[in-house]
């Protein structure tokens, strides 16, 4: 019998595990274009109990076919204060739960699906001419392309299966199993995604190549990576947020090092998990994240005071250096260097105005004299930062500059001077507002008030993404974020009529805060605008833009 070329083997498997990790990427990165606003506001609903929030955590996560983007989102609300660190623990014990049945749905065999995905997919990619359609599009490629990456795996591995030194290779996994738990933990922390990893162990113990013991020791030392996944990319993140991250960590990580312990000891651990090895396989990671869901709910009160305990808040040692400046005086004679001061400048500016925007949130629902404070001194800051701005700008501009240089120095006058506007719309309007809300004593009706959040969060989601193109200065993004305007504009104009629906059904609470509601849309409508413009000079230059509106997406 002719020996299998063990470096083609290679190739192919690296090859197809590749398209695996890519094609993971490619759903993930289209739900959250797609519908990031709706999956913030779903998991900023979530607080009001632990199984909801667990509930939440399992959906967000078989959307986002990743318990990792589930952990990067939420930690941003637990280090704003949105979320505490008990709810945000719940919804990531839900989301490994979600990442556990998104690889068993990827599992499925059926040869129509391919086909299908794809050209459903395609079609809608290229022939829709809304952004959310396409996206829908790009979803649908990444899943045909994960089954055919899975199909690749098991072409790759047939010939194999009677090659004796693979056999002894996959038997030796099979015999050690700490070094099985190792590997996939590695594996899984490698490549980003521990869905990935599954599939891909999964897939090798479906042909016969990978024994069911090695590949359940490597299940759980994917689930022990994926968790440490987030730990790395949260490092720089606020105490709050790493302390929910490593909270998740021991009880992920250290509860699949209990399982192999107890496995080990066992003769025949997986026989109660299926019938095949590929079923005992997938299902023990799915039993496993269950088990430990069930398990931590009752006593995440007592693991987060834990994680706060060994993992405590400590102040900022650079918060002093908060009014550092990115302007620097001698490069005023280098045009090149200037501009890239400045426009490290505008950004700082708007990073300050959406933490300025962040707080005000949830003064509408309970107000803070302090909070109400830090935000008129941090607009206060960004108005002398834009006074810095104008005048070092000016000085440029003074010294002769080429009509390129001289088009990019207006351009970021006008998107400081926008972003100062918004500054002083959430300093002097929008926290009014809510003070008055205060000291009248009246409240929004409850679907008054959801509207309210939920608008709030589509606007900080646009500004966050402003300050992404700003910085990137990316053409799709900016394409997105100037598109996000008029979704704005028409989701703002749909609340003004849920609104008046309201007063004219007589509902008292609708009735006494009318006037607050109305201005605190318009506002909100405002400060996206300002945001909005910083999009708009990235997409002059490369003409989509048809005088003042977005050009339409086939004339790309």
């Amino acid at each position: 019998m002719q020996q299998p070329n063990i470096l083609l083997f290679i190739l192919q498997v690296a090859g197809a595990a590749s398209l695996l990790i890519w094609s993971v990427r490619l759903v993930r990165t289209g739900v959250e274009r797609g519908f990031s606003v709706q999956l913030r506001q779903w998991l900023r609903r979530s607080s009001k109990s632990r199984l909801l929030a667990m509930s939440t955590g399992t959906g967000t996560a078989i959307f986002l076919q990743s318990s990792t983007a589930v952990a990067i989102m939420v930690s941003n609300f637990v280090s704003k204060g949105s979320i505490s660190t008990l709810v945000g623990l719940a919804i990531l014990l839900g989301a490994d739960l979600g990442s556990a049945i998104v690889a068993q749905l990827l599992l499925v065999r059926q040869t129509f699906l391919v086909p299908l995905l794809l050209v459903v997919g395609v079609a809608l990619f290229l022939r829709s001419e809304h952004g959310r359609t396409r996206k829908m599009g790009r979803i649908l490629i990444g899943l045909s392309l994960i089954f055919v990456s899975l199909d690749m795996i098991r072409s790759a591995a047939t010939p194999l299966i009677d090659s004796p030194g693979t056999v002894a290779a996959m038997q030796y996994l099979g015999n050690d199993l700490m070094a099985a738990f190792a590997i996939g933990a590695v594996f899984a922390w490698a490549v980003h995604s521990s869905v990935a990893a599954i599939l891909l162990f999964v897939t090798l113990v479906a042909q016969g190549l990978l024994p069911a013991t090695g590949a359940a020791a490597m299940v759980l030392g994917a689930n022990l990576g994926g968790a440490f996944i987030a730990y790395i990319l949260t490092l720089s993140s606020p105490v709050p947020a790493r302390q929910m991250v490593v909270a998740n960590l021991v009880l992920r990580g250290g509860g699949a090092a209990v399982v192999l312990i107890m496995f080990s000891r066992l003769d025949d651990p997986l026989s109660w998990l299926g019938t095949s090895p590929s079923q005992q396989t997938i299902n023990l990671h799915l039993a496993f994240n269950f088990c430990l869901a069930l398990v931590a709910m009752p006593f995440l009160g007592p693991f987060a005071r834990l994680a706060e305990t060994f993992l405590p808040d400590r102040p900022d040692p650079l918060a002093e250096m908060e009014g550092a400046t990115a302007l620097e005086t001698t490069a005023i004679d280098n045009p090149r260097s200037a501009l890239t001061a400045s426009a490290r400048e505008v950004l700082h500016i708007g990073e300050m105005i959406e933490t300025m925007l962040r707080a005000t949130g949830p003064l509408f629902h309970r107000w803070d004299d302090g909070t109400a404070d830090a935000i008129r001194k941090k607009d206060a800051q960004v108005k002398n930062r834009h006074q810095k701005l104008k005048l070092f700008l000016a000085q440029m501009n003074r010294g002769g500059l080429d009509e390129d240089n001289s088009r990019k120095l207006h351009e970021l006058a006008n998107i400081a001077a926008n972003l100062e506007a918004a500054s002083d719309s959430i300093s002097r309007n929008l926290t009014d507002l809510a003070r008055r809300l205060n000291a009248e004593g009246v409240t929004f009706s409850e679907q008054g008030s959801q509207e309210i959040s939920d608008f709030h969060d589509r606007v900080l989601t646009n500004v966050q993404l402003g300050l992404n193109v700003l910085m990137t200065q990316n053409p799709d993004a900016a394409r997105e974020l100037v598109a996000a305007k008029e979704k704005v504009r028409s989701v703002e104009q749909n609340l003004q009529r849920e609104h008046l629906g309201r007063l004219r059904q007589g509902l008292v609470e609708s009735i006494e805060t009318s006037s607050i509601h109305q201005e605190t849309l318009r506002v909100l409508k405002q400060i996206n605008t300002s945001f909005s413009i910083i999009g708009y000079p990235i997409l002059s230059e490369t003409g989509d833009l048809l005088a003042s509106r977005l050009a339409r997406e086939d004339v790309k």
